[in-house]
C-alpha cells in the first residue's frame, strides 16, 4: 500500500463520524504465496498482519485506521468484515488472500457477527453504548438500542430471532428479540462479562471481572451455574469436533478446556501473553492472538507446545482461511 493512501484514510477521519461514505474500491493488493494465510487484527498498532500459515512468516503488513478489533465473515464468504472501533470503519477484505476490497463508515463497530439466517449483521459499539441492528443485504441500519454500557460481545439463537449481547461496564447480558425489534431482558452476570456463545440450549458468558463463566437461561437470563476456569475469563469457543470449549483467559495467561457436553473442567493450558481470540486449524492446532505479547501462538494439543509469530500490537481477532473450507470449524466459530 502507497504512503499516499494510508496518508488518505488517516485524512478521512476528519470527517464527520457518523458521514455515510460509500465503499471505495481499488486495485487489490497482490497476494504473497498461495496458502492458507491467517489475518491478525493488530488493535494496537492500527495494522493488519497476513501471515503464511505454512511457514508461519508475516507476508505484509496493511494499514488501517485506528483500532481494528474483530471480524465477521459474509454469509456468501466472499468477504470478510474487520471492524475498526474507533476509526468509525469496517474494512472489507478477500478472506483466501487478505486483498482489501474496500471500506465503509459506520459508528463505533467492535465486535460483529451475521445472524445464522443471513438477514441481519449486528453490531456492539463499546465507545457509543449502542447495540445496532444492520440489513446485512444493504449494511443499512435496521434499529438502534441504548441497553447498557460498553457493549462487548455477541450470540445468537440458531433460529436467529434472538442476539445476545455483554454489557462490559454494566456487567449484564442483554437479549434482544430480532423479530419484534425489542429488548427481552437485562440479566446482571458479573463484573465485566466479555465473550458469550450459545451453547446446547444455554448462553455461556465469560465474566472477564472474575475467574468463571456463567452459564445462562436464555428465557430470563438467570445464572443457573458458574464454571471456574481462570482469572480474566474473556471468550470462549467451540473445537470443530464440538467436543471441548476453550476459553481464554487474559489475565491469568491461559486456556481453559471445558468438556462441551457436561460443562465440567477438562484441563489448563499455559498461555501466556493475554490470549484473547482464536482459531482452529484442519491440524488440529489452535491459533491464538496473544494481545500482551504482540505475538500470536500457534497450539499444538497433542504436544502441548506452542510456537510464536511476532505480529503487530495488541493482536486481537484472529481470523485463517481454512476456515473457508473447513465445515465444522466454520461452524463451530459461527456460534462463538
Amino acid at each position: 500500500m502507497t504512503g499516499s493512501t494510508f496518508l488518505a484514510r488517516r485524512t478521512l477521519l476528519a470527517a464527520p463520524a457518523l458521514l455515510a461514505l460509500p465503499a471505495f474500491a481499488r486495485a487489490a493488493t497482490p497476494a504473497t504465496g498461495a496458502g492458507p494465510i491467517a489475518i491478525v487484527l493488530n488493535s494496537g498498532g492500527a495494522t493488519i498482519s497476513i501471515i503464511d500459515m505454512a511457514t508461519r512468516k508475516v507476508l505484509r503488513e496493511e494499514p488501517t485506521y485506528r483500532e481494528p478489533s474483530h471480524w465477521a465473515l459474509t454469509p456468501d464468504h466472499k468477504k470478510l468484515l474487520v471492524a475498526d472501533a474507533s476509526g468509525n470503519a469496517i474494512f472489507f477484505l478477500d478472506p483466501a488472500t487478505g486483498a482489501e476490497l474496500g471500506h465503509k463508515l459506520i459508528p463505533d463497530p467492535y465486535q460483529l457477527w451475521f445472524s445464522p439466517d443471513g438477514q441481519y449483521l449486528t453490531v456492539t459499539c463499546l465507545r457509543l453504548n449502542h447495540v445496532d441492528i444492520y440489513h446485512a443485504a444493504t449494511l443499512t441500519l435496521a434499529h438502534r438500542f441504548k441497553v447498557g454500557e460498553m457493549p462487548s460481545h455477541l450470540t445468537y439463537t440458531p433460529d436467529s430471532r434472538t442476539v445476545f449481547a455483554s454489557m462490559q461496564q454494566s456487567g449484564t447480558v442483554v437479549a434482544i428479540d430480532l423479530v419484534t425489534m425489542t429488548p427481552r431482558w437485562t440479566a446482571p452476570v458479573g463484573k465485566t462479562p466479555a465473550g458469550v456463545m450459545w451453547h446446547d440450549g444455554v448462553v455461556l458468558a465469560a465474566i472477564m471481572g472474575s475467574d468463571h463463566v456463567a452459564v445462562l437461561d436464555p428465557a430470563n437470563g438467570r445464572v443457573t451455574r458458574t464454571i471456574l476456569t481462570d482469572k480474566g475469563a474473556h471468550n470462549i469457543f467451540l473445537t470443530p469436533d464440538r467436543a471441548h470449549i476453550y476459553v481464554t483467559n487474559r489475565v491469568a495467561g491461559s486456556l481453559t478446556v471445558i468438556d462441551a457436553r457436561t460443562l465440567g473442567f477438562h484441563k489448563r493450558i499455559p498461555m501466556p501473553g493475554g490470549p484473547d481470540d482464536l482459531c482452529f486449524a484442519p491440524d488440529g492446532r489452535a491459533w491464538i492472538a496473544l494481545r500482551f505479547a504482540s505475538r500470536v501462538g500457534v497450539y499444538d494439543p497433542k504436544t502441548d507446545a506452542t510456537d510464536h509469530i511476532p505480529v503487530g500490537r495488541s493482536p486481537h481477532g484472529i481470523f485463517i482461511s481454512t476456515l473457508l473450507t473447513d465445515r465444522p470449524a466454520l461452524a463451530a466459530m459461527k456460534l462463538a
